[in-house]
């Protein structure tokens, strides 16, 4: 079966175009729709909330007693050579906070290991839109082209480590520990704890 788009062969049970991203069941006259992905993601896993502490100002009137002092002026004799003015030195600047963003290593199954401290993009030859920007694009040798061109971004948030499936051919799939699997909707973030394993069709990688 082949793309009626592109025109790229399509394997058994694909439901999406992995060259051009388009469903299986699409025609030229259907194309023609706005494009449904939304301009942003979201995330889709409630994060952990920061509370904030409101307390008062109080303002309290503060009298200050006016005391009378009587000023005594010495009588020099002979003229003392007093120190200038002092310059005052500006503060020197509060140094920059370090960076939040934490070191995630993703080992793949086709024995690449990449370091991620930013975001990115994984795929056959992953490709960021013209007002996008990442981190990284880290290329996947997959012969059997199961893998899409732009399959998955990745990013942080408050330190953890999120996905987002680009509208693959053959979808992503989550595997937590010591939970059921989840497949990722296209265009919705999850976050991804440490020791999990993300499968990108026929790929995967284990998040360290």
């Amino acid at each position: 079966m082949n793309c009626l788009i592109c025109g790229a062969q399509l394997p058994v049970g694909a439901m999406f175009c992995g060259e051009c991203g388009s469903s299986s069941t699409a025609t030229p006259l259907t194309r023609k729709r706005p494009d449904p992905r939304p301009s942003d993601t979201t995330v889709i896993l409630p994060l952990r909330r920061r509370s904030v502490i409101s307390v008062p100002v109080v303002s309290v009137p503060v009298v200050v007693p006016v005391v009378s002092v009587p000023v005594v002026v010495p009588v020099v004799s002979a003229p003392v050579d007093a120190p200038g003015p002092v310059p005052l030195q500006a503060p020197e600047p509060a140094p920059a906070p370090a960076p939040t963003a934490s070191l995630f290593v993703l080992q793949f199954s086709t024995g690449e290991t990449i370091s991620a401290l930013g975001t990115g993009l994984i795929g056959r030859r992953p490709l960021p839109q013209p007002t996008e920007r990442v981190d990284i694009l880290v290329q996947i040798n997959d012969l059997g082209r199961s893998v899409s061109k732009s399959h998955l971004e990745f990013g942080q948030y408050d330190g953890e480590f999120w996905v987002s499936d680009r509208y693959s051919g053959n979808g992503t799939i989550i595997r937590r520990p010591d939970a059921v699997a989840v497949r990722c909707e296209p265009g919705r973030r999850y976050l991804v704890p440490r020791g999990s394993r993300v499968e990108i069709a026929d790929q995967f990688f284990i998040l360290n």
